[in-house]
């Protein structure tokens, strides 16, 4: 692998990453600007973004990263260092996870809807005084920001590999944060009674990806060998099949019917493998 990085690779990629965390505030503008979720769309959606994920990290990033490491430890090291990597970015991901509460937590799904229930018609579980509210709604965006940061790590090293798959997993993780900038501008509007104010922290909480793809690009540059990128790109394919099988399927299935998401499961699929058969 090349690791002499051309400035036009790094800023595109960086642009992609951008693109992708700056989704969330769609997802926000649709909770304060709309008035009912379209669940049909939402899980087809999320069942393709699950789709593309999936796909592309077994066929396309564990086989290359798998490549790098052969070249540099030989087949069968190569082997143990790829499978140990995908599963450590399967563990990195899943602690993130832990340490976030159900509610605060951006993957839990939550509808349009509830902007206009009132905080007295929320369900008992998620009722708080003002105070209490307040720390949600704030830790809501905080909790976002975190876990988007491997999620821009991952759309950024991908890009930097190959641009082609960079721009699939880019709208893969795109289509992903739309939910989730609902679910966080929801208790952030309760938190503070503002809507400008919960679209801004919506928003910029999604700009923890790109920050993330910065930092990984500062910390890990001096050191990117074939060896690193194997390990690490492994290891984004472990955080992508995570993030699909515990998160976007489970919201798939909740915003609509099974045969929704696992229609639009099996259309990412298709369109992934199409787009890469075509870039041979």
């Amino acid at each position: 692998m090349e690791t002499n990085l051309e400035t036009s690779t790094v800023l595109f990629a960086f642009g992609l990453t951008l693109f992708a965390g700056l989704a969330t505030g769609i997802g926000a503008a649709l909770a304060f600007f709309t008035r009912q979720t379209n669940t049909k769309v939402l899980s087809i959606a999320l069942g393709f973004s699950a789709g593309v994920m999936i796909y592309v990290s077994f066929m396309e990033i564990v086989v290359k990263a798998n490549a790098a490491l052969t070249t540099e430890l030989g087949a069968v090291d190569a082997q143990w260092v790829t499978v140990l990597s995908f599963f450590g970015g399967i563990a990195f991901i899943a602690i993130i996870d832990k340490f976030v509460p159900s509610y605060e937590n951006p993957h839990e799904m939550h509808s349009i809807e509830e902007m206009d229930a009132g905080k007295e018609n929320l369900p008992k579980d998620k009722t708080h005084d003002f105070d209490k509210l307040k720390r949600t709604g704030y830790f809501a965006a905080i909790a976002i920001a975190i876990h988007n940061f491997p999620e821009g790590l991952a759309t950024f090293t991908a890009a930097l590999t190959d641009p082609t798959l960079g721009i699939a997993i880019a709208g893969a993780i795109a289509i992903h944060n739309i939910p989730e900038g609902i679910a966080v501008s929801i208790p952030l509007f309760y938190a503070t009674g503002d809507r400008k104010k919960a679209f801004f922290y919506s928003f910029l909480s999604g700009l923890s990806e790109p920050v993330g793809a910065l930092i990984g690009y500062l910390i890990l540059l001096p050191f990117f060998t074939p060896t690193l990128f194997g390990i690490l790109f492994s290891g984004v394919g472990g955080i992508m099949v995570y993030i699909s099988l515990d998160q976007l399927l489970p919201a798939a299935e909740e915003y609509g019917e099974h045969h929704h998401s696992i229609g639009g499961l099996v259309a990412g699929m298709a369109v992934m493998a199409l787009s890469l058969l075509l870039f041979l």
